[in-house]
């Protein structure tokens, strides 16, 4: 073969070779800590995987591990994905933080997203949505349909996350309701409806006729409508646990966040950032509500809604008090993101002390 042939040939197998490089697919792993049927939290990020998967077509690859448990397993999962050639990595829950890190460390090429945590390095980002906003907002409705101005709250683990929840819940509640009390209790797992159930059974023998929840699955629904009480659902729309007793959900909406971080990895813009959306960005919202909830309720929470989304009103704005009265957040300030991060105390009327 004359050399320039043999010139053009191994030109166009370069070509070739480097098409077929640039028209590789970006993998991107999820790593979930219950079951993508836990009608939740992680049935929520799956939905946001589902979609993104179908917005970027065969830009990307993507796939997930479920119910892996937080601690040494989440490191192992997290490291394995990366020894498997995964670009991307969304690691779903708060105590994944650590194995995160300690994965990032020996694959810096690999670029990692924290979902819930703080913090960050040069391959590892993180993200969460304001989820205590549309929690309020189901706190209203809550404190409007309380009989016996007792609310009951089942907690995950007294991380700064669930106690933002349970103090804007109390907020939204207290709005409509004044003399509004609500009993915690703290079952110490994310996903666990039989540990949940039985918390929701008793808030109930304690008073609470309006139920909420910091956990994934639906129990604390499914024990409400059983016992002819009224509950508030989180992270996704609920309604078919409970179609008597379901008054509305805490939403959450994972797309526009996966959207945002693949788009940049995709296109090189990519930083370690820390995104923190909410009902502006569409990343929260609550789901429709019960039509027993009187009309003028409903307004009232839209109103709400639409000053929070136009920045007229914040959910920890002042004046907000702890436990013991004391003035915590005075009249006209309102806490900082630096301050929601690391909310340890109760707001008044929230019973009982948070586990250390």
């Amino acid at each position: 073969m004359k050399l320039s042939k043999l010139k053009s040939v191994i030109g166009l197998a370069a070509l070739v070779f480097a098409g077929a490089l640039a028209a590789e697919p970006l993998k991107v792993g999820f790593v979930y800590v219950s079951p993508i049927g836990d009608a939740g939290w992680t049935y929520m990020h799956e939905k946001g995987r589902l979609q993104v998967a179908e917005e970027f077509g065969d830009k990307i690859d993507t796939s997930f591990v479920e119910s892996v448990a937080e601690g040494a397993d989440a490191e192992r999962v997290i490291r394995k994905m990366a020894q498997s050639g995964y670009d991307l990595i969304f690691t779903t829950s708060f105590g994944y933080m650590n194995p995160t890190l300690k994965a990032a460390k020996r694959f810096p090429k690999v670029t990692f997203e924290h979902a819930t945590g703080y913090k960050k390095a040069k391959n590892v980002g993180n993200y969460m949505t304001r989820d205590y906003e549309a929690r309020y907002l189901a706190g209203m409705v809550a404190g409007a349909m309380s009989q016996t101005n007792v609310l009951g709250y089942v907690g995950a683990f007294p991380i700064p996350e669930v106690v933002r929840g349970i103090n804007a819940y109390m907020l939204g509640a207290q709005q409509m309701n004044p003399d509004i009390t609500m009993k915690v209790i703290w079952v110490n797992t994310w996903h666990d409806p039989a540990r949940e159930r039985e918390a929701a059974e008793s808030l109930m023998l304690q008073g609470a006729d309006v139920l909420a929840m910091h956990t994934d699955s639906p129990a604390v629904i499914q024990a409400a409508e059983a016992n002819g009480k009224y509950a508030t659902g989180f992270n996704s729309d609920m309604s078919a646990y409970g179609p008597n007793s379901h008054l509305t959900s805490a939403m959450q909406h994972w797309d526009s966040i996966y959207r945002t971080k693949i788009k940049a990895v995709l296109d090189g813009s990519w930083k370690p950032t820390s995104v923190w959306d909410g009902l502006k960005q569409g990343a929260n919202g609550i789901s429709p509500i019960h039509p027993r909830v009187p009309a003028d309720v409903v307004a009232k929470v839209e109103q709400h809604k639409a000053q929070i989304i136009a920045g007229e009103r914040s959910v920890f704005q002042g004046p907000v008090m702890n436990q013991k009265g004391e003035v915590k957040v005075a009249k006209g300030a309102s806490l900082t993101d630096s301050e929601l991060l690391k909310f340890g105390w109760y707001v008044k009327g929230v019973e009982g002390q948070i586990p250390q």
